[in-house]
Order: structure tokens, then sequence, then C-alpha cells
């Protein structure tokens, strides 16, 4: 099961895509209360995001965005039909991929 939700909606000159991603993202400054040990930093490090072929966002994130992410934008193009990728990896070199259909 893919850790990553989309949802796509085409307008009539942009697609606008919404995600949700199931991560703990933990910034390496949390204590943990049991055992007053620091929880391991645990962060998404790139965000992917492909439209036929092509990178239409790439984003370099840190340690600051909060538990399950939930990013949102519009790119220009995009037809029904059209298949859109989303991938990230993260710090520990984990990485999940994702793919939706525009309507």
């Amino acid at each position: 099961m893919s850790s990553i939700k989309i949802r796509l909606k085409r307008f009539e000159n942009a697609t606008l895509v919404r995600m949700l991603i199931s991560h703990p993202m933990e910034t390496g400054r949390r204590t943990d209360k049991q055992s007053g040990n620091l929880v391991p930093a645990h962060h998404i490090r790139q965000l992917r995001i492909v439209h036929k072929e092509r990178t239409v966002a790439l984003c370099n994130l840190g340690s600051g965005i909060a538990a399950d992410p939930y990013f949102a934008f519009r790119f220009r193009e995009g037809k029904p039909g059209d298949v859109v990728t989303i991938s990230w990896i993260d710090n520990h070199g984990v990485s999940d991929s994702a793919t939706a259909i525009i309507p």
C-alpha cells in the first residue's frame, strides 16, 4: 500500500494536485518521553512530481515539516487521461511513489 494519497482536479488552464503523505517527519530534536533519548531524524528529503515524463516540481524538504504532510500546487498543462506520478525519498533512503490519472 502506498504512503501517498493523490487527488487531481483539472481546470480550464491548469491542473490542481493535492497529496497527503504518510510519514513521521522526525526532526531529530525531539526527546522520547520514556527513554529520555533523542528520536533520530527521519524526514522526506526530496519530493518529485512528474507529468508526461517531465518533472513539473522538484522540492527539497527539510526536517521542519509536520508529520503526515499535505502539499497542494497547480501546474499548467494536463489533459484528462494524463498520468501524474509523485515520488519521495527520505533521509534513510526509503522511497515511495504513486500515480494518478487526471480526470
